[in-house]
């Protein structure tokens, strides 16, 4: 029997709103690391039956933020240095890249809207929250992706930055602020003067993290997830 158009948009819609949700819980490791997620739980919590929540949960799967086993279901991905040490060996090569495209590509008045926006924001309060600071270091690269007239490459960098963006909020605790817009300022400073060169130089050491210290933001972050996060909600182990 067909699905009619009305049904299909609303199924369509808890979908997304399903996906949504859960993706950011994922994201943050709101649900934690190897967590079992209780489908039927879940369901009454967004108020979605379990058809739209299974899509959502597969496609979640299909973009390495959950896991599934036919013993245990779903559930969050864990933190693994190797895996966010080889994502972010993927994220310099990627972005070296970029930035080659978006000097061969980018019109002059693009790169000073992007420094524009840059010196806007370096004037935010020093207390800024994390989620805001990652928001703003996130909306740096990908406009720098978008310049790049490259689509496969800004879809690719907005999977692996879906896939450390915990890790990434984890850095920027441990981030000197000015550090960071500093290196973001001299890549475009070098890419309106035509020195992409300097420009790739720049972007490799501003993402270069070692192995250790993966290891160390690793340790950070589940010291997060499982003392200052547990005090703020219901315990669903």
């Amino acid at each position: 029997m067909t699905e009619e158009p009305e049904a299909k948009a609303t199924r369509g819609a808890s979908v997304e709103r399903a996906y949504t949700e859960i993706r950011q819980r994922a994201m943050t490791f709101a649900i934690r690391p190897g967590e079992r997620i209780n489908e039927l739980q879940l369901a009454k919590e967004l108020n979605v039956s379990r058809t739209p929540l299974r899509e959502a949960l597969n496609r979640l799967t299909a973009e390495d933020l959950l896991t599934f086993s036919v013993n245990r279901g779903f559930s969050c991905r864990e933190l693994d240095a190797k895996e966010i040490f080889d994502l972010y060996e993927l994220r310099q090569d990627l972005e070296a890249g970029i930035v080659r495209r978006v000097a061969e590509r980018a019109e002059r008045a693009e790169l000073e809207e992007v420094l524009a926006f840059l010196r806007e924001t370096a004037e935010l309060p020093e207390d800024t929250d994390v989620d805001r600071m990652v928001s703003l270091d996130l909306k740096f690269h990908e406009w720098l992706a978008e310049l790049s007239r490259n689509r496969q490459m800004l879809d690719a960098l907005k999977s692996v930055n879906t896939r450390t963006y915990f890790v990434r909020w984890v850095d920027m605790t441990d981030t000197r602020r000015d550090d960071t817009q500093a290196e973001h300022r001299q890549v475009v400073e070098h890419l309106l003067a035509g020195e992409a060169e300097a420009a790739e130089t720049v972007m490799r050491r501003h993402i270069t993290r070692r192995m250790d210290q993966i290891v160390e933001m690793l340790k950070r972050g589940y010291a997060y997830i499982y003392v200052t996060q547990a005090m703020n909600r219901p315990d669903k182990g």
